[in-house]
C-alpha cells in the first residue's frame, strides 16, 4: 500500500466516525518556543492548553513534521529521520480511552477490501502505563487482546506531557511483532527492533507541574474535561504495509536513493559508507523540499539555517558519493513528483521550490571553495602552535560565515589529523539560537509569564478588534500588567501592559507595526501607548506608560489611536500588496512574498529571487504600481472561507496560518492576497511610491525598500536637490549628468594607476641594493631590512619575490622585509628551494617576526605573510629572524 493511500484511509476513516478533516499545518511553527513543527498535535496545542476554544470536539489531520535533534545520526542508522508525517486523531471532551482504543483497533485490523490496513491481529502488542487498569481493561475484555501481548511500562514510556506545566496523561502504544529475524521474542519491553510502536494513543486526563525530564514531576489533579491525541507514524506503518525493512526503503524515500544512484553509479547495499550516505541525501532532500514548501529559506539564523544545514549535508553527500555536477534539480524533481500526490501544492509551486533550491547549491558550492581555504589557514595555525584541537570558535566562524556543517568541519579537520572543540562550537551555536529565541519571545510577550494573558483570555474572553471601522471608542480594562506582573491598580510612571475586552488598536503582525496613541479613563488617568502584541492568541496586550493618575482594572476606558500613524502604515500596507503584484508580474510566481514590515510612510518587502532583480525591471514595476494608483481602484476586504479564497486567487504569505474564515484583500482588478492589515479605501489615497532599490537577505531571497506618499515626495525633492547642485559643479544639463560624471572618475582612476606605478617603480628600484646586501649566515644568504612607510602589501611582497629571484646561484636564499603601514608593522619573508631543503620555511619565520611585533600571521613554505601591534619593534623582529636562520641554517 502506497504512502499516499494509507494518508488517504486514514482521513476518510476518522471523516465518516465524525471527526474534522484539519489541513497539515505549516513547517513554520507558530509557536515562538518552536522553530518548526515537531509533532502532529502541535497545532492543537492552544485547544489543550486550554488558550483558545477549539470550534470542533472531534478532528483528524496527516501533519507535516520536520525533528533534527539527532541530525548527526541521520544515516548512520535506518531508524532516525529529519522529516516524517504523523497521523492523528483528537477528541476535546468528546471521547476517551475506549473510543480511542476501539476506533485504532478497528482502523489497523480491518480488512483492506474493507477500507482498513490489514493487519493481522495477532502481530499486535500493547503497552499501557503501570497503574492504568481501565486501559488494560478495555484492551483485554473488549478488544479481546491476550493478556500476555499486553505490557506494562513506566512514566519513562508510558506517560505524556509537554515538558512544562499542563496536560498530561498516560498512554497506551500499539506496536506491530516484525518476526524472528528482527530479534528475540518479549513484547516491546524486551525488543523495540522487532516490536516496533506504530501508534500511540495519549489519554490527557491530569495536569502536572514544575518538573524536570519525562519523570520528575508532580500531578496536580484532575482536568476539567478529559482529551485524546494518538500519533501514528505514515512513514513506520507504510513499512510494515510495504514488506520493507526499513523506512528508507519505503516508496517516498526509496526513489530519491534510487535517483542518487543513477547520478553517481553507487549502489544501494553494496558499501555501509555509501549507503550512509544515499539514506543522508533521501531524508535531507525530501526534507529540504517540504521545508522551501512552506516558505522557509536558507540562512544563518533559526529555520533557515536547519535547512541549509540539511541541504549542505545532502550535497556533501553526493560529493562523497562521487558526483562531480550539480544534482539539486533532479533531486527536488523526485521528490516532488512522488510527494506531490500528497501535498499539491509541491507541483503547485514547482518552480520557486526549485530555483530556491539550486540557488543554495551554487552558493554553498562557493563557499566550499572559500571556506576550504579559510579552514586550511586554522589548521595550520593551530597545528604550528603544537595544538590537536580545532578551536570552536573557528568552527563557529566556517559555520555562521561560510555555512559549513559541523560535520563537514569535522570530516575535513580529522583528514588533517585534528579534533574539533565540538563542545565549544555548540556552546557558541546555542548563545546565538537562544539570543534569537530570547529577542523574539520578548517582542512578544515583554519577558512576562504568558500564563498570565492565558489567564485574562480565560476570564474575559478574546479581545474584539474594532479598529477595520474604527479608530477610537469606549473599552473596559480587563487586564493589568505592572513591569511583567499581574496588578490590580498602576500609578502615574508606571509601565504597563493593559487588556481592554475591545481596541481600534492593531496589534503588529502580518508584517505590519501596532498602533500607537493613548487611553483615557473616566477618572483622568491617561495611558500612553507605544506598542500592541499579541503574546497568546486572541489577546491584544497595550504596552506603554501611565502618564497622569490611577489605572485599576475594570475601569472604564476611551481608546484612540494616532490616526496620523495608522493612515501612513495603512498607505504602506496597501503599497506593499501592490509591490508584490506587480514583482509576480514581471518576475512570475517565484517572486513569493517571504516577509515584510509596513512602517509609518515606509515599507521593506522581501521575495523569492535566485538573482538581483535588473534596475530596468525595477523600474518598470515602480512605474506600474504608480499606474494603478493613479486609476484610483478602491480597496475592499472581506470575510470567506479559504477554500473560496484559494478559488478566486487570493495569494497567501509563506509562513502565516490561517483559519476556516479568512480576510481576502482586494485592490480592483489587480491585487487580492489574504491579510488581516488595514489599508486605504483607494490607491489614490498612496499619492506616490518611490522604490529605493533592492539587495540580497540571503540565499534566494531579496529585499525591496520603499517610501509612499509624503515621505517619498520628501525623498524625491531632496534628489531635485542633489541633482541640481551637481548641474552646477559640472556646468551640464541633468541628462548629460551620468556621461560627464563617468568622464570625471575614469581620468581620476588614470590618475590614481599612474601615482600607483611611479610609487611600485620607487619602491622595486631598491632590489638591486637590497640583493647586493645579502649577508651569508652559515651558508645562506639573508636579505633584511626596511622599507619606506606606506609601502602595501602588494608591493613589499612583489619587491621581496625580485629581490629572491635577484640573487644567483643554487645556494639557500631568504628575503625578509618590514614595512609600517597605516601605523602597523607588516613583513612579507620568502625562501627558495634551497633554503627550505635546510628546513627554513617562510610560514615558520613570518610567525617568529610577527609574534615580536605583537601579532601574527602565515602562508606557505616559499612565501609568507604577517603583522602586528607595535612598528617600534621591527628592530627586534629583523634580530629574531636572524638569530632563527642561524639556529635552522
Amino acid at each position: 500500500m502506497e504512502s499516499a493511500e494509507i494518508r488517504r484511509r486514514w482521513l476518510s476513516f476518522f471523516e465518516e466516525r465524525g471527526h474534522t478533516v484539519v489541513p497539515s499545518a505549516s513547517l513554520i511553527a507558530d509557536d515562538p518556543t518552536l522553530l518548526l513543527v515537531p509533532a502532529g498535535m502541535v497545532p492543537f496545542k492552544p485547544y489543550f492548553l486550554g488558550e483558545v476554544k477549539p470550534p470542533y470536539q472531534r478532528a483528524t489531520s496527516v501533519q507535516k513534521c520536520v525533528r533534527t535533534p539527532d541530525i548527526e545520526e541521520v544515516g548512520k542508522t535506518t531508524r532516525h529521520g529529519t522529516f516524517f508525517q504523523m497521523c492523528g486523531n483528537f477528541s476535546f471532551g468528546d471521547y476517551f480511552k475506549e473510543g480511542a482504543i476501539t476506533y485504532a483497533w478497528e482502523l489497523l485490523t480491518s480488512s483492506v477490501a474493507d477500507g482498513g490496513y490489514g493487519l493481522d491481529p495477532e502481530r499486535l502488542w500493547i503497552t499501557v502505563y503501570l497503574d492504568d487498569d481501565e486501559a488494560e481493561q478495555i484492551w483485554r475484555e473488549k478488544i479481546g487482546v491476550p493478556a500476555e501481548r499486553i505490557q506494562r511500562l513506566g512514566k519513562k514510556d508510558n506517560y505524556w506531557s509537554m515538558g512544562v506545566p499542563g496536560p498530561c496523561g498516560p498512554c497506551s502504544e500499539i506496536n506491530y511483532d516484525r518476526g524472528p529475524e528482527f530479534g528475540v521474542e518479549g513484547g516491546p519491553a524486551v525488543n523495540d527492533e522487532r516490536y516496533v510502536e506504530i501508534w500511540n494513543l495519549v489519554f490527557m486526563e491530569f495536569e502536572r507541574g514544575e518538573g524536570t525530564g519525562k519523570e520528575d514531576f508532580e500531578i496536580l489533579g484532575e482536568l476539567p474535561s478529559k482529551n485524546i491525541d494518538t500519533g501514528l507514524g505514515l512513514e513506520r506503518l507504510a513499512m510494515i504495509l510495504q514488506g520493507v525493512q526499513n523506512m528508507y526503503e519505503t516508496d517516498t524515500l526509496r526513489v530519491v536513493m534510487d535517483k542518487a544512484t543513477q547520478l553517481t553509479g553507487v549502489r544501494y547495499g553494496a558499501d555501509r559508507g555509501s549507503d550512509v550516505s544515499l539514506r543522508v541525501v533521501a531524508d535531507h532532500i525530501r526534507t529540504s523540499a517540504m521545508l522551501i514548501g512552506d516558505g522557509v529559506t536558507p540562512g544563518n539564523e533559526g529555520r533557515g539555517y536547519v535547512l541549509r544545514r540539511i541541504m549542505r549535508r545532502a550535497i556533501r553527500n553526493m560529493r562523497l558519493l562521487g558526483a562531480t555536477q550539480p544534482v539539486v534539480a533532479d533531486l527536488i524533481d523526485v521528490v516532488i513528483k512522488t510527494m506531490g500526490e500528497q501535498y499539491p501544492e509541491l507541483e503547485t509551486d514547482r518552480k520557486r521550490i526549485e530555483t530556491v533550491a539550486l540557488a543554495e547549491e551554487v552558493a554553498f558550492l562557493k563557499a566550499l571553495k572559500g571556506g576550504t581555504n579559510i579552514l586550511d589557514t586554522a589548521v595550520t595555525e593551530t597545528k604550528s602552535a603544537g595544538g590537536q584541537v580545532l578551536s570552536g570558535d573557528k568552527a563557529f566562524l566556517l559555520h555562521d560565515t561560510w555555512g559549513f556543517p559541523i560535520d563537514l568541519t569535522l570530516e575535513m579537520a580529522a583528514e588533517q589529523g585534528l579534533s574539533v572543540d565540538e563542545d565549544g562550537f555548540r556552546r557558541l551555536m546555542k548563545e546565538q539560537r537562544e539570543r534569537a529565541k530570547a529577542d523574539a519571545k520578548a517582542k512578544k510577550s515583554g519577558h512576562a509569564d504568558l500564563s498570565a494573558y492565558r489567564a485574562v483570555a480565560d476570564n474575559s474572553g478574546s479581545t474584539e478588534f474594532t479598529g477595520y471601522t474604527s479608530t477610537e471608542g469606549e473599552s473596559t480594562i480587563v487586564g493589568l500588567l505592572v513591569d511583567g506582573v499581574p496588578s490590580p491598580a498602576a500609578t502615574e510612571g508606571d509601565e504597563v501592559e493593559i487588556v481592554l475586552d475591545r481596541t481600534p488598536f492593531y496589534a503588529e503582525g502580518g508584517g505590519q507595526l501596532a498602533d500607537q496613541g493613548r487611553i483615557k479613563l473616566d477618572t483622568g488617568a491617561v495611558i500612553q501607548v507605544r506598542d500592541v502584541q499579541q503574546p497568546v492568541p486572541g489577546v491584544s496586550v497595550h504596552k506603554g506608560s501611565v502618564q497622569v493618575g490611577e489605572v485599576t482594572v475594570g475601569s472604564s476606558a476611551y481608546a484612540a489611536i494616532d490616526i496620523n500613524r495608522r493612515r501612513a502604515i495603512a498607505r504602506a500596507h496597501s503599497a506593499t500588496h501592490l509591490t508584490h503584484q506587480a514583482l509576480r508580474d514581471a518576475l512570475g510566481p517565484t517572486a513569493a512574498q517571504a516577509g515584510s514590515e509596513n512602517s509609518p510612510g515606509r515599507f521593506r518587502f522581501d521575495f523569492g529571487s535566485p538573482a538581483a532583480v535588473p534596475g530596468t525591471v525595477l523600474l518598470d514595476v515602480e512605474q506600474k504600481i504608480n499606474e494603478v494608483l493613479a486609476r484610483e481602484l478602491d480597496v475592499q476586504a472581506e470575510v470567506m472561507s479559504i477554500d473560496e479564497a484559494k478559488k478566486q486567487g487570493a495569494i497567501a504569505e509563506f509562513g502565516e496560518k490561517y483559519g476556516e474564515r479568512v480576510r481576502v484583500v482586494t485592490i480592483g482588478d489587480f491585487s487580492k492576497e489574504l491579510c488581516g492589515g488595514t489599508h486605504v479605501h483607494n490607491t489614490a489615497q498612496l499619492g506616490l511610491v518611490k522604490l529605493l532599490g533592492e539587495s540580497s537577505i540571503g540565499s534566494g531571497v531579496r529585499r525591496i525598500e520603499a517610501l509612499v506618499g509624503v515621505d517619498a515626495y520628501s525623498f524625491l525633492a531632496k534628489e531635485h536637490t542633489v541633482v541640481a547642485q551637481l548641474q552646477e559643479l559640472v556646468k551640464g544639463r541633468s541628462e548629460e549628468l551620468p556621461e560627464k560624471i563617468s568622464g570625471m572618475l575614469a581620468k581620476l582612476k588614470d590618475a590614481e594607476k599612474e601615482i600607483e606605478r611611479f610609487r611600485a617603480e620607487k619602491v622595486l628600484a631598491a632590489a638591486a641594493g637590497l640583493a647586493e646586501s645579502a649577508k651569508d649566515v652559515r651558508g645562506t644568504a639573508l636579505v633584511t631590512g626596511q622599507v619606506p612607510d606606506g609601502t602595501s602589501a602588494d608591493d613589499l611582497r612583489k619587491l621581496v619575490l625580485d629581490v629572491r629571484g635577484r640573487i644567483q646561484g643554487d645556494r639557500p636564499v631568504v628575503v625578509a622585509l618590514f614595512t609600517t603601514a597605516n601605523g602597523r608593522p607588516l613583513t612579507v619573508i620568502a625562501t627558495n628551494e634551497a633554503a627550505r631543503g635546510r628546513g627554513l620555511k617562510a610560514g615558520d619565520l613570518v610567525r617568529t617576526a610577527a609574534k615580536t611585533l605583537g601579532g601574527g600571521g602565515g602562508g606557505k613554505p616559499d612565501v609568507a605573510q604577517g603583522g602586528g601591534q607595535n612598528p617600534n619593534a621591527i628592530g627586534d623582529a629583523v634580530a629574531a629572524v636572524e638569530r632563527l636562520v642561524a639556529e635552522t641554517a
